[in-house]
């Protein structure tokens, strides 16, 4: 599957408000849509990390299926300067499952609480960065539900748990204050990790952070590994890349591609910086996505529990001057099985 950066560009990080108002009907016969709004976007390790990260088998993994009775799609829409639009109604959305559309029984977008887990690098580059990382964190944290859970996992030359699953975002700022950054970038391993971890989250609802400045060069396993495993657990994965542009590592310029295909099949997002800047503001617009999002619902029309991979696609339906607007969706879930 072709792979895209989504650069963030500076000037388009000033803060704005759009409201959009659709007059009449569409051609389609869809709902009125007269509230479709726009937002802006906005300017000690424990015992895990003493010795080597376990080597987890499939036989450890809970794959997590879709019972085929309701599909749940959370779906993420945005202009062509990535700024948040709400006020859909269900009749804006299509789903086709493999070619065949469906009929949605139900859209929402209540702010629910999610399970989250923060990937942070920790390696030798971070040194001079972790400031800002400390900064995109807590900037992260501020647009959290307050019902919503946290665990950290900091990466170096392995993954290590920073934080356990917990309410209390200023247990995961407090614990970021004692990073200490050294080592390589096992990045694949923790994201593996990270999804691993989310077997034992309380909501249903799941998304990583992940943040790094360079590609990986020191993981055990593959990115084929990572990518099936983030098919199998239903886990939004949104990733900040800020990398060095002066003279980059083959690693290095092949990390936004790395990250890319990984997160974009989940339904989550990529965001590649050339400004370390910018890297609080991305942070805190990730957290708002979260906040901000649909979920559509429907019953397939394949009804078998046959335990298959099955794709699906997001489209809206909206008249053609709002034609700029993107849905961000899942490409597909399992099915369960018999």
């Amino acid at each position: 599957m072709p792979t895209r950066k989504q650069a963030v560009r500076k000037s388009s990080w000033i803060i704005t408000s759009l409201a959009l108002t659709i007059l009449g009907s569409v051609a389609f016969g869809q709902t009125g849509i007269n509230d479709v709004h726009v937002k802006p976007r906005h300017s000690a390790p424990d015992a895990m990390g003493a010795g080597p990260m376990p080597i987890l088998g499939r036989s450890m993994l809970g794959v997590i299926k879709s019972e085929v009775k309701l599909v749940l799609v959370p779906v993420s829409v945005t202009d062509e300067m990535e700024r948040l639009v709400t006020g859909l109604q269900k009749d804006n959305f299509e789903i086709l499952e493999g070619n065949r559309p469906q009929l949605i029984q139900n859209l929402s977008s209540d702010d629910m609480p999610v399970s989250i887990g923060i990937v942070i690098d920790t390696s030798g580059s971070m040194s001079s960065k972790v400031d800002r990382l400390r900064e995109a964190v807590t900037q992260f944290c501020k647009e959290a539900n307050p019902q919503d859970e946290f665990f950290m996992i900091g990466f170096a030359d392995e993954p290590y748990l920073m934080t356990d699953f917990t309410s209390s975002t200023q247990d995961v700022e407090h614990d970021l204050l004692f990073a200490q950054p050294k080592g390589r970038t096992a990045l694949l391993d923790a994201i593996y990790l990270a999804l691993h971890k989310m077997e034992s989250a309380r909501y249903n609802r799941k998304a990583l952070l992940v943040i790094s400045d360079g590609g990986d060069n020191h993981s055990r396993f593959t990115e084929k590994d990572v990518k099936e495993l983030a098919k199998e657990s239903d886990v939004m994965i949104y990733s900040i890349g800020t990398f060095d542009r002066s003279m980059p590592t083959l690693e290095e310029m092949m990390g936004p591609s790395l990250l890319a295909a990984i997160a974009e099949p989940t339904g989550g997002r990529v965001f590649t910086l050339d400004n370390l800047v910018e890297l609080p503001s991305v942070a805190r617009h990730i957290g708002r996505e979260l906040r901000t999002q649909y979920v559509l619902a429907y019953h397939p029309l394949n009804p078998r529990y046959d335990g298959r991979w099955r794709k699906i696609k997001v489209k809206l339906r909206l008249p053609r001057k709002f034609a700029f607007f993107q849905a961000h969706a899942r490409s597909g879930y399992y099915a369960a099985a018999e």
